[in-house]
């Protein structure tokens, strides 16, 4: 497995450099990905469809991607994220119209959960999706949203049944070139492309109902308890980059005379660090084994992994810093791009206070 982690960082390094809009799509990195086979990894057809990517798997390219090219990593992490809904739950046409396109790079798609005021607690969107004749118009806003304002497809999530909290929630297939939909690019710490979303009565076909109405939570859920280990995976993959630059940093450099390796408060400090990323690694695949064998345990599983590991990728990337020095602050050092990419995975996708209450729910319901 390593080996295959190596052998996707080293595809990576071909992947760098190959620069988008500033706080947009990649689009020459999607093409990328596709032509290396990267994107095929994640969607592989079968003889009756789509087939879903193992955890495992997804794990590994993640990693792999992150260790070298953290906006490689991202462009194919979203790429899943916002199609899986429509691998899995979509009818047979709306899934043939849509999965080729976007693993062959020539769509992006976005996952469209989170709201302004329903964002830990998915429960409470707002994001309304009532019946019109044979569809639903689709009124109201999304925020933080992958590939947003800009990508040819999106999963998106609304209440169907007011009042009825998760259980109210359906998903839905919406082009992105949909009359009445529009947004905007936002621009955070790390320059990835997400944005605001506004649904001014879109209207959606009902053939574009991914699984069954007010069902649509299963649907969210199912993606993520996929994608959750893989965010471990990315982490870990961030963390081991910064390691490495950092054992380097410690062996070249010296200071009163010797190299900074020799300092006890040096190297006992990437010690801690090489010891949790092993450990993360260790429960990101655990998770992920979880996840392909069906284990009703997947969930909390999931959030160990994500929990420990993006904590874990804060750390290293700080110590790394720390022994590095001003230079690491610079823009452009390769450490000063980890630090602002580390941040966000503690946020997205559940936020770390999130997984420790999905794993103490785990813990007193057994």
């Amino acid at each position: 497995m390593n080996g295959d982690i190596s052998e996707i960082a080293k595809i990576a390094d071909e992947l760098t450099g190959l620069a988008g809009e500033n706080g947009g799509i990649n689009r020459p990195m999607l093409a990328a990905l596709a032509t290396r086979g990267l994107l095929g990894r994640l969607f592989r057809r079968g003889q009756d469809g789509y087939l879903p990517v193992s955890a495992t798997e997804l794990c590994v390219l993640r990693e792999g991607l992150a260790r070298r090219c953290t906006e490689a990593e991202t462009a194919l992490a979203l790429q899943g994220l916002g199609a899986y809904p429509i691998l899995s739950a979509g009818r047979p046409e709306v899934a043939n119209e849509w999965i080729p396109r976007v693993a062959a790079g020539e769509a992006a798609a976005g996952f469209a959960l989170t709201e302004p005021d329903a964002g830990s607690d998915v429960a409470s969107l707002t994001l309304s999706a009532e019946p019109d004749g044979t569809g639903f118009r689709l009124t109201g806003e999304k925020v933080y949203i992958s590939n947003a304002p800009d990508a040819e497809v999106y999963s998106v999530f609304a209440r169907t049944t007011p009042g009825a909290g998760a259980r109210g929630i359906s998903a839905f297939c919406v082009p992105g070139d949909s009359p009445g939909l529009s947004g905007e690019r936002l621009h955070l710490l790390a320059p990835h492309p997400i944005g605001r979303l506004r649904f001014d009565g879109v209207f959606v076909a009902g053939s574009h109902l991914l699984g069954e109405p007010d069902r649509g939570m299963a649907v969210a859920m199912g993606t993520l308890n996929l994608f959750r280990p893989s965010v471990g995976a990315f982490a870990v993959g961030m963390g081991q980059a910064a390691l490495d630059l950092a054992v380097d940093h410690v062996s070249r450099r010296k200071a009163f005379g010797k190299p900074l390796r020799e300092f006890q408060a040096v190297s006992h400090q990437l010690a801690d660090v090489a010891t949790r990323l092993r450990a993360a690694r260790l429960l990101v695949h655990d998770a992920a084994a979880a996840y392909d064998a069906g284990s009703a345990d997947v969930a909390a599983t999931a959030a160990m992994a994500k929990l420990f590991a993006t904590e874990t990728a804060q750390v290293a990337v700080d110590v790394a810093v720390q022994v590095h020095g001003a230079r690491a602050l610079e823009r452009g050092h390769p450490l000063e791009h980890l630090y602002r990419d580390v941040r966000a995975p503690r946020i997205y996708e559940g936020a770390s206070e999130i997984q420790r209450e999905i794993i103490s729910r785990a813990l007193f319901r057994k």
